[in-house]
């Protein structure tokens, strides 16, 4: 029996480690450094929290790594913890087309954030993905994830508004979200 109370407690303790406030630098695995990074209010708590997108370190070397996009709450000491992380929002370098890495940014405001895409070659397209804070799950949720195309060849042409994951919105969270779902 003791040594059972001793097994829980351990347990216990290693998940209320995992559930602590850190410093920055404890969520950047090795190999991989910061590619983007911006700080707004994503919880709609009083505190600062953080939208960190990691890169892997030789990118340049293998462009098709993932790019891991973790949600970061914030406390009034600056430190963080994990709110949720997802691998599948943020194309990777090569996914761009002639254009190069597509990545162009994140935006935040209160209670949801944004990450923008934008690649092609003759065929140009943007892509912004946009999840927001649900109070009620306590989990972000997929907001909005369209972007437009046009023809760079014919100006005249109208660009095309495409919609990805429309069967799923507002109902796919953060954590299930992948930008290669798409209908």
């Amino acid at each position: 029996m003791r040594i059972l109370f001793l097994l829980c407690s351990f347990f216990a303790f290693q998940l209320d480690a995992k559930c602590q406030f850190q410093p920055l630098k404890s969520f950047i695995p090795n190999n991989f450094t910061i590619l983007d990074s911006a700080s707004g209010n994503l919880n709609t708590d009083r505190f600062k929290d953080l939208v960190l997108i990691l890169k892997y370190y030789n990118e340049s070397d293998n462009a098709d790594t993932t790019r891991p996009l973790l949600l970061l709450e914030g406390n009034n000491q600056g430190l963080y913890k994990v709110m949720a992380r997802n691998d599948s929002v943020v194309l990777c370098k090569n996914c761009g087309g002639v254009f190069g890495d597509p990545y162009e940014g994140i935006s935040i405001k209160n209670g949801s954030f944004s990450i923008e895409h934008r690649g092609g070659s003759r065929w140009r397209w943007t892509r912004i993905i946009t999840f927001k804070f649900d109070k009620k799950l306590n989990q972000f949720i997929l907001d909005r994830d369209a972007g437009v195309s046009y023809d760079s060849s014919n100006p005249n042409k109208k660009p095309v508004t495409e919609f990805y994951n429309k069967k799923d919105f507002g109902v796919l969270q953060f954590l299930k979200y992948s930008y290669e779902k798409s209908e």
